[in-house]
């Protein structure tokens, strides 16, 4: 799997959907109600949301009472979020990635992309997200950021050696950072910028979240993960083997899992 491109490796969840259902981190209430503070959403707006995923922010966003329609590039994990989201009268998903996505000239007052924005092609998703809304709409990403505090048992700092004794080299493996260097350094829209003259500065808001888990729960956590899914399988479970063992003979069978649940939200310039 080591030469997948962006859009392969962003399809390799598609592989265990229930998995990543149960395992994955939803997102705080309050990043949701900050959402609908800056952008006034409310049951009246036309919600978009790129890359749903199995609906965990879906249920969120279709709480308000809004129509959203949701795009998943992946088949069987849209076909969980249907049913998950069934008890919703108000969310439609279709079966696209965002570029290829047709629009049949809709147009909305919200894009949302929840830890799927990253997997678009930037040389024409922000393009296409500003086309797709409308005058004085608002585009909204949001992110699960993982981050340790010091002074705290974290698992890679932990596992270290398991890590490079079955996947030696590995440019995925580095220890997350404190959360008090995201929280300073997250500016603007992170990574990747938008181009100029396409969205106002965004609004940068930060969440402290946590996951606890045993050391099987950890290993499940890792395996609906894009840098342990890329991995072959005959190194991918005995790796998450050793460090499920690891968790349950050194670390008391209890870690966590931190996050800083990031919302960055801009709105469309022009």
């Amino acid at each position: 799997m080591a030469g997948l491109h962006r859009r392969d490796l962003g399809r390799v969840f598609d592989e265990v959907p229930d998995l990543y259902d149960r395992v994955r981190p939803t997102y705080p209430d309050a990043l949701f109600a900050d959402l609908a503070a800056v952008t006034g959403l409310n049951a009246r707006s036309l919600v978009l949301e790129v890359g749903c995923g199995t609906g965990q922010a879906t249920r969120s966003l279709a709480a308000f009472g809004c129509p959203v329609t949701a795009v998943e590039a992946g088949p069987a994990m849209a076909a969980l979020a249907r049913r998950r989201l069934a008890a919703f009268g108000n969310v439609d998903v279709e079966t696209s990635t965002f570029e290829e996505w047709n629009d049949r000239g809709r147009r909305f007052d919200s894009v949302v992309a929840a830890s799927a924005w990253h997997w678009v092609d930037p040389s024409t998703g922000w393009h296409r997200a500003h086309d797709l809304l409308r005058p004085g709409g608002w585009l909204a990403l949001v992110d699960n950021v993982v981050v340790r505090r010091p002074g705290e048992p974290e698992v890679y700092a932990e596992t270290t050696d398991l890590h490079e004794r079955f996947s030696p080299g590995n440019a995925a493996w580095s220890h997350p950072p404190f959360e008090a260097e995201v929280r300073l350094g997250d500016q603007g829209w992170g990574a990747v910028d938008a181009p100029p003259g396409l969205f106002g500065w965004p609004v940068v808001r930060g969440y402290p979240t946590v996951q606890w888990f045993d050391g099987g729960g950890f290993a499940d956590l890792l395996r609906s993960t894009s840098p342990y899914r890329r991995l072959d399988h005959h190194v991918r479970e005995p790796l998450l083997d050793a460090v499920a063992e690891r968790i349950r003979t050194r670390m008391g069978d209890r870690v966590a899992r931190r996050y800083l649940s990031v919302l960055r939200v801009a709105q469309r310039a022009g």
